[in-house]
């Protein structure tokens, strides 16, 4: 965090990521996700994150769409509040 602008530096998303946020919990490690391209994906919640990240409706996520089946994406990356509202804040997000 820079001390004089209370700006945190956040992760951004690489070559094949995209931002997305949580539009449903389909139970187990399966998330609905609405992607900054228009698309609602399956979103797979990995298992490094299963149990150390609480992922929740209306959370902000970055995502990974599968190379071979466009309709799904790995989560790699959960926002929170405070990350998301910066990420509007700069533009990055609707």
């Amino acid at each position: 965090m820079s001390e004089d602008t209370g700006r945190r530096n956040l992760r951004m998303p690489n070559d094949d990521e995209m931002f997305a946020v949580v539009t449903r919990h389909d139970g187990g490690n399966h998330v609905r996700v609405q992607c900054e391209d228009g698309e609602s994906r399956m979103g797979r919640i990995p298992g490094r994150m299963k149990y150390r990240t609480w992922i929740e409706e209306g959370d902000v996520v970055l995502v990974d769409p599968w190379d071979w089946q466009d309709s799904k994406a790995d989560i790699e990356w959960r926002y929170d509040n405070q990350d998301a509202e910066q990420l509007r804040e700069e533009g990055h997000i609707d």
